[in-house]
């Protein structure tokens, strides 16, 4: 089949590189002349585990178009994927639309036969309406459909080739042969192919993204109460877990959740609802309490170091939200770093996706090239995120102070080997053997 893939950022480049690797044409179309001419070039924009071969492999074959060209890419495709960002408008819940609208006006403009048009963003309830009301003229030339994506940061490619559902809202239903041709060859593999309602798919992707933030922010609560009564939260995490009414996954402790998706969504759920006169009450909880969660856990250094963080040497390992990605939206880190230099210290970070520009300008911030470089000095490590090469450190060879501390947010040793080892260990939701 044939697609164009309106916006090259996460979702469009993965979906459309992966469109493609199951063989399709694919056209990725981005107003970014400079993201264009580096995709031409083989330079993926984004830090994603294995893409950079998948588009390598496909625009080789043919297979994937990079282009600015949007009259030709649309004209070239039958389904036309809107992949264009959602962002929180600034001081409010309410989910920035304009791109989403502008792109179907360049449809518009641009088409000269029927198409499907696919919502791959992720919108608020009633957004498909509104870009029908924007193909009015024509209405007879567009179908619009809502095709939601549940790709993980780091596990991409994985979660497109073999999702645990795939789901197709449309209030046409003789669409969804279209879409279920699509993703036959993710159907054979056992992928359950859920449609719905236009609406219902809209909502389900929001919903989804704010029952697993849920799960998170519960457990980050729970975890404050395990370090108050003395109760390991891992345990806790385990004994519900082990419910299959409740499952394992997204239980546990840690920073606060981040990235594209979780603060964005809560948030663009909650205004939605207010919209049609409904309190989302848990959601709006959950939004609160992961904004303090953030405070928490960054001021728990002074019961670590003590009040005044003057001259004290901080050492971060891993500042984006998450393993396997640059992605620092919502991170901890941004807000963690910018403190503790506010407050005196000298702190340095090493993060495998390398050098980050939110950093640059911070006074007392420095990054390091690898994990000896930036803990060999320090006061205090702060384990921040779960990058597999911080899973083995050993501290005492990379660090010979006899008072290191080490602040391990995601749990990632055992304290009892830390205490064998003499070393002053802090972890989340778990009794201090110190």
């Amino acid at each position: 089949m044939k697609l164009c893939m309106i916006g090259t950022g996460y979702v469009g480049l993965v979906s459309g590189t992966c469109f493609a690797d199951i063989g399709n044409q694919v056209y990725c179309v981005d107003k970014d002349k400079n993201k264009i001419d580096k995709l031409n070039s083989g330079i993926s924009p984004i830090y994603e585990p294995g893409l950079d071969e998948l588009i390598k492999k496909n625009y080789n074959a043919n297979r994937l178009i990079f282009t600015t060209d949007i009259k030709k890419a649309i004209n070239s495709s039958d389904l036309i994927f809107i992949c264009v960002g959602t962002p929180t408008k600034k001081g409010s819940l309410k989910v920035d639309l304009s791109f989403v609208y502008k792109c179907s006006k360049e449809i518009l403009k641009h088409s000269t036969k029927k198409k499907i048009i696919i919502t791959k963003s992720t919108v608020p309830v009633g957004t498909g309406d509104e870009i029908e009301k924007i193909f009015k003229k024509k209405k007879k030339l567009f179908n619009v459909i809502s095709n939601p994506e549940f790709l993980r940061e780091g596990e991409a490619i994985r979660d497109f080739r073999y999702p645990d559902r795939i789901v197709i809202g449309s209030d046409n239903k003789n669409k969804f042969k279209t879409m279920r041709k699509l993703y036959s060859p993710l159907i054979s593999k056992g992928a359950k192919f859920f449609t719905t309602s236009r609406k219902g798919a809209e909502l389900i992707k929001y919903a989804s993204n704010a029952f697993l933030a849920t799960k998170i922010t519960f457990i980050n609560e729970l975890a404050n109460l395990c370090e108050k009564t003395n109760i390991n939260v891992e345990d806790i995490s385990l004994g519900i877990g082990s419910d299959t009414r409740i499952g394992s996954r997204f239980l546990r402790a840690g920073p606060a959740y981040g990235g594209s998706c979780f603060p964005k969504d809560t948030k663009g759920l909650v205004s939605a609802a207010e919209k049609y006169k409904t309190n989302l009450s848990i959601v709006k909880s959950v939004i609160n309490s992961n904004h303090r969660r953030v405070s928490l856990l960054t001021k728990r250094v002074h019961q670590i170091l003590g009040k005044n963080l003057k001259n004290k040497k901080i050492s971060i390992l891993g500042v984006t939200f998450k393993p396997n990605t640059d992605d620092m939206r919502d991170s901890t880190s941004l807000k963690m770093i910018p403190y503790y230099c506010k407050n005196g210290a000298k702190v340095s970070y090493y993060d495998p996706s390398g050098e980050k520009k939110e950093f640059k300008q911070i006074k007392n911030c420095t990054y390091k090239k690898n994990i000896k470089e930036n803990c060999v000095d320090a006061d205090l490590i702060i384990l921040l995120t779960e990058w597999d090469e911080f899973k083995s450190i050993d501290f005492k060879k990379i660090n010979k102070k006899k008072n290191l501390k080490i602040f391990d947010l995601r749990n990632l040793y055992a304290p009892e080997e830390m205490k064998k080892n003499k070393l002053q260990y802090y972890s989340v939701g778990r009794p201090n053997l110190n």
